[in-house]
C-alpha cells in the first residue's frame, strides 16, 4: 500500500537532484568547490606560487573551524603556467566542469583580461588579489589588490616630497604589457599636472622574462645626471632578479637614484642579496614586518603550514602583499556565502557589499558596497638587509579605491558601482 508513494517520492528527490533544485543545505555532494588559479610554472611562478600555497592554508583554516555553512571547502588547483590565452581555458574549465563556487587567482593584469570575457559570459566569481591599473569595474571581479590611488600615485607623491628626496625627474620602467604600460600613462598625466614636464620623464619596456638590464641601468644613470631623478618599477614575475643585481653591478644605490617598485616584496627578495638593495622602496598596503597582534599570529602559521607541507625553502618562510590579499579575499567570500546561505553568486555578489575583515595589515579592511574594491591602507616600505622592508610612510587610514583615474581624459562621469551584465 505504501509502495507508490514512496516510489513516487523517490522519482520526484531524483528529478530534484538532476536539475539541481535541492536546497541549499540538501545538495548531494558534500563539499563547496574553489578554484584556484595561478601561474605555478614560467615567468611569473615566483610570484604566484607562494599565492596558490597561501590559498590552500587559507582554505585548510577554514575547514579546520567547520567549513562554510556547515560544508567543507574543496580546492581545485590548475596551472596557467604564465601563459595568457591559457588562463582563459583553465578559468573555464574550473567553472564549467568542475563546476567551481568561486575562483581565487591571476597575478599580472594580461591574465586577468584574458579571462574576463570567460567569468562574464558564464556569470562566475573571480577574487584578483593583486595591484592593478585600475580602468576596469566588472560584476564578475572583486578586485582585493590595490587600484592606483591606494599605491602608484601616492608612492610618486611621497618621492617628490621633501621626505621622499625631493624628486623632479622619473624613469619609469615596466614589463611590456597592460598593467605598467597603463598605470605610467596615470602617472604620466599625473606627474605634468603637477608640473613635471615631458623632458623629465623617461619610459621604457621590456619582455616578461628580460633578464639583461645592463644597457637599461646605464641609461638610468645618465637620466639621473640631469637631477633629482626616481625610477618608478612595474617589472612583474622573474625578471625583478636580474634588474635589482644590475642596481647592485652597476653600484646605483638608494640614496642617489631610489627605486620604488610595484610588483616587489618579500617573496622576489628571497632569492637576491638585498644587502646591496638598502634604502631602495616598494608601495604596497601590506608588509610582512608590520607589527600588531594579528599580523603576529598570521607570519606564524603561515610559517608553520610552510614547515609542515615541506614546501621549498619553509625555513625562510616570508608573507607579502598579495598573499595577504589573498587570504583577505576567501575569508571575505565565506563570509559572504554565510550570509546569504548559499554560493549561487547573485546572493553572494550581494552578500559581498559591505563585508569587512580584520587583516594582518592592522586595519580593518572593507569591500565597497558598489564597486567591488577593498577599502585599503597604502604603506611604502625600505628594503633592509634581511630582505624585509621597514615602513616609512603609511596613510592614516584606508583609503577608498578609485577604479577610474581621474588623471585620463574621459574619466569624469565612468560609474563608480559594478553593473551585472546581461
Amino acid at each position: 500500500m505504501r509502495r507508490r508513494p514512496l516510489l513516487k517520492s523517490t522519482l520526484a528527490a531524483s528529478a530534484l537532484l538532476l536539475g539541481g533544485l535541492f536546497p541549499f543545505g540538501l545538495q548531494a555532494a558534500d563539499t563547496i568547490k574553489v578554484g584556484i588559479l595561478h601561474s605555478l610554472s614560467g615567468t611569473m611562478a615566483i610570484s604566484e606560487t607562494s599565492l596558490k600555497d597561501m590559498a590552500l592554508m587559507t582554505i585548510d583554516e577554514i575547514n579546520a573551524k567547520g567549513g562554510v555553512n556547515g560544508r567543507q571547502l574543496e580546492p581545485v588547483v590548475v596551472d596557467p603556467a604564465s601563459n595568457w590565452p591559457l588562463f582563459a581555458e583553465k578559468a573555464r574549465q574550473l567553472l564549467t566542469q568542475d563546476k567551481v563556487a568561486a575562483v581565487f587567482g591571476c597575478w599580472t593584469s594580461v591574465s586577468r583580461k584574458s579571462v574576463l570575457p570567460v567569468f562574464e559570459e558564464l556569470d562566475g566569481l573571480l577574487f584578483y588579489p593583486v595591484q592593478y591599473e585600475g580602468e576596469e569595474l566588472s560584476p564578475n571581479v572583486f578586485y582585493t589588490g590595490a587600484a592606483p590611488n591606494q599605491q602608484a600615485i601616492p608612492a610618486v607623491e611621497y618621492l617628490m616630497s621633501e621626505n621622499g628626496g625631493g624628486a623632479r625627474r622619473f624613469f619609469l620602467l615596466g614589463t611590456d604589457y597592460v598593467y605598467p604600460r597603463t598605470t605610467n600613462k596615470i602617472l604620466r598625466a599625473f606627474l605634468i599636472a603637477k608640473g613635471v614636464p615631458e623632458s623629465a620623464i623617461e619610459e621604457v619596456y621590456t619582455p616578461f622574462g628580460h633578464s639583461d638590464y645592463q644597457t637599461i641601468v646605464a641609461d638610468i644613470k645618465k637620466f639621473a645626471a640631469g637631477g633629482k631623478t626616481a625610477v618608478i618599477s612595474t617589472i612583474n614575475g622573474d625578471s625583478n632578479v636580474p634588474f635589482y643585481k644590475e642596481l647592485a653591478n652597476q653600484g646605483l644605490n638608494a640614496t642617489e637614484v631610489p627605486v620604488v617598485a610595484f610588483s616587489v616584496g618579500e617573496e622576489e627578495l628571497r632569492g637576491i642579496d638585498t644587502k646591496p638593495l638598502v634604502g631602495h622602496l616598494a608601495a604596497w598596503n601590506y608588509f610582512q614586518s608590520v607589527l600588531n597582534p594579528v599580523n603576529q599570529q598570521f607570519v606564524a602559521r603561515w610559517r608553520a603550514y610552510a614547515k609542515a607541507k615541506g614546501l621549498p625553502n619553509a625555513d625562510r618562510a616570508v608573507t607579502n602583499d598579495p598573499m595577504e590579499a589573498t587570504y583577505v579575499g576567501i575569508h571575505l567570500w565565506a563570509q559572504a556565502v554565510e550570509k546569504a546561505g548559499s554560493t549561487d553568486v547573485d546572493k553572494v555578489r550581494e552578500a559581498m557589499a559591505g563585508q569587512s575583515f580584520d587583516a594582518p595589515s592592522g586595519y580593518t579592511l572593507t569591500m565597497d558596497k558598489t564597486n567591488h574594491h577593498l577599502h585599503k591602507p597604502v604603506m611604502i616600505g625600505e628594503i633592509q638587509e634581511d630582505g624585509q622592508f621597514s615602513v616609512v610612510w603609511e596613510s592614516q587610514t584606508p583609503i577608498r579605491a578609485q577604479p577610474w583615474s581621474p588623471y585620463l581624459p574621459g574619466n569624469q562621469g565612468k560609474p563608480e558601482y559594478a553593473v551585472k551584465s546581461h
